[in-house]
C-alpha cells in the first residue's frame, strides 16, 4: 500500500473517482493538545454494540453522536440518537466553515484508546448522508494510519498518517468509490479522538 505524504491542501496525486482535501496543520499543537483534553473527559463516550455473524461483540473503539437535531441516525447495523451540540464542537465547526463551505449538522466522536481500536473498512454513504456527502475529519492525539482503496481499481491502495490537530475532507463522489479505516496496529500508542463533521439530511 502506496503512503501519501500530505503536507498541504492540495492532495499530491490525482485520484480517481475522489476529492480530498489535507490540512495537516489545521490546529497548532497546543490548540490540539486542549482540544483533545477537553473532549476527553468532557464527551459521554459509550460501548455500543455490534453484532458480527449472530453474536454480539463491543465496538472496537468508544463512540458518542452529537446533532443538531434530535434525530436518530443509523450506520454499521447501529442506529444512534444524539446529543445536543455542545460549545466546544460548534466552535470546532465553525473553524471548519473557514476552508469548507459544505453545511454539517452533525458530528460523530470516535475514541481510540489502543492500538487494538479500530474502525474496518466502510464508506460513509448512509441514505441519511445524501448523494455525495461531505465528511470532515478532525484527527488529536496519536498519529494513526488512514487507509484507503478503491472499489473496482484494486491497484488504488494508499494510506495517510493523520496528524495531531489535522483536518481531512472527503467530498463529491468518493463515498461511492473508495472504502477507509483505521487499522489496528501491534505497536504501544495512545489514544486519539476523531471528529467526523457530516450533514444528515432525513
Amino acid at each position: 500500500m502506496q503512503e501519501l505524504f500530505l503536507e498541504s491542501s492540495l492532495f499530491p496525486v490525482t485520484l480517481p473517482d475522489a476529492e480530498i482535501e489535507y490540512f495537516p496543520y489545521f490546529y497548532t499543537s497546543k490548540e490540539a493538545d486542549f482540544l483533545y483534553q477537553k473532549l476527553n473527559d468532557e464527551t459521554p463516550w459509550k460501548a455500543e454494540k455490534i453484532k458480527v455473524f449472530g453474536k454480539e461483540y463491543d465496538q472496537p473503539r468508544l463512540t458518542a453522536l452529537h446533532a443538531v437535531e434530535q434525530k436518530s441516525y443509523t450506520y454499521a447495523n447501529l442506529t444512534l440518537k444524539p446529543l445536543s451540540f455542545t460549545p466546544i464542537l460548534n466552535e470546532i465547526l465553525q473553524k471548519i466553515k473557514t476552508v469548507d463551505d459544505a453545511q454539517y449538522n452533525a458530528v460523530l466522536l470516535n475514541l481510540y484508546r489502543h492500538g487494538q481500536d479500530s474502525n474496518g473498512w466502510h464508506a460513509d454513504n448512509e441514505k441519511e448522508l445524501g448523494l455525495n456527502p461531505t465528511i470532515a475529519s478532525i484527527s488529536l492525539g496519536e498519529e494513526r494510519y488512514f487507509h484507503l482503496k478503491h472499489r473496482r481499481q484494486k491497484e488504488q491502495r494508499y494510506k495517510i498518517k493523520l496528524k495531531h490537530g489535522s483536518l481531512l475532507i472527503m467530498k463529491g463522489p468518493m463515498q461511492h468509490h473508495w472504502l477507509h479505516q483505521i487499522p489496528k496496529t501491534t505497536k504501544p500508542i495512545d489514544s486519539r479522538i476523531n471528529l467526523t463533521f457530516r450533514n444528515l439530511i432525513h
